[in-house]
């Protein structure tokens, strides 16, 4: 690529500059100083690559999130899949590029594919990936995932803001697995890991992608109805905070917000208010396009079964 041979380039010619610049004075130094200067740009020529590999797959991931036509995202997705595995392979403990393969497997899964043995294999990897990336964040934190709940708990306590997007990758991308599994009880189990990882990401940085941990904690406190120890209200305030946070411009957070909680209350004044509210806004906004379209599309179909459901 471009950019991969521009950079080898300016290597080169850094490695050049450093041996001329070395004094003529002492021989032994002079012999010496040029290769130690050569390991150090060679050092900065992997980070380079790194940042550049990094910004090539960042820049993959916006597109597909500002496509406004679903149906091109459906068919294209897979090779861009194999592509980001591609650079993972050759990156193995790259965060980045770890956090990026975690979402877009976990996006294409839940958005796209409708075959479960399927869409088990795709999470399944998307699970792979946020773990790898938490592990290759914090390892010191890497052994607590496999703990008892309470273990786990108080391991999260020592994480620090910076951990904050592969706590948040990592407990998504779980979410996403369990969610595929099904009746799997062994899934469903590892569930309040993912609600004490979210509760951590809020504590630690709420409005990170724009509160999007508040999301997933509403739908948590909603999987089961109040008469079975769900908590309806607490969800009720983590939707309206995570609309908040997005000043409304994540418009999947009024549909969930409306096919979690309202259906469950049987509320269908907020039911078909917050749909309306979705039908009536635009879906372009960087970073948010396709899934607000997404959102438009499953508004509609709530709002069509809205007479039947309640």
């Amino acid at each position: 690529m471009q950019w991969g041979m521009f950079d080898a380039t300016a290597c080169l010619c850094c490695v050049r500059h450093a041996r001329s610049a070395v004094p003529r004075e002492g021989l032994g130094l002079r012999r010496s100083f040029p290769w130690f200067l050569v390991f150090l740009v060679l050092g900065g020529c992997s980070n380079i690559i790194r940042s550049q590999t990094n910004r090539l797959a960042g820049n993959l991931q916006s597109a597909i999130a500002d496509q406004n036509d679903p149906e091109t995202v459906r068919q294209g997705a897979p090779a861009y899949l194999l592509f980001v595995d591609g650079l993972i392979h050759d990156d193995p403990e790259n965060v980045k590029l770890l956090l990026i393969g975690a979402k877009l497997y976990g996006t294409y899964a839940a958005a796209f594919v409708d075959d479960a043995p399927r869409a088990r294999v795709l999470t399944a990897r998307a699970d792979e990936y946020g773990e790898r990336a938490l592990c290759s964040q914090n390892p010191n934190f890497c052994p607590a995932l496999s703990l008892p709940y309470d273990d786990f708990v108080r391991a999260t306590a020592r994480l620090s803001s910076a951990d904050v997007p592969a706590l948040y990758g990592w407990a998504a991308a779980l979410a996403g697995r369990i969610q595929a599994q099904g009746d799997d009880w062994n899934a469903i189990a590892d569930l309040p890991k993912v609600e004490a990882a979210m509760r951590r990401v809020i504590e630690l940085d709420e409005r990170y992608d724009d509160g999007g941990a508040h999301l997933y904690l509403g739908v948590l406190n909603t999987l089961r109805p109040p008469a079975l120890g769900g908590k309806p209200e607490v969800a009720r305030r983590h939707f309206e905070r995570a609309i908040e946070l997005s000043g409304q411009r994540n418009l999947m957070a009024k549909v969930l917000f409306a096919r979690y909680y309202a259906r469950l209350v049987f509320d269908r004044e907020l039911h078909d208010r917050l749909l309306r509210q979705v039908l009536a806004a635009p879906t372009d906004d960087p970073g948010r396009t396709l899934s607000n379209t997404l959102a438009q599309s499953e508004a509609r179909r709530l709002l069509a079964t809205s007479d039947e459901y309640f």
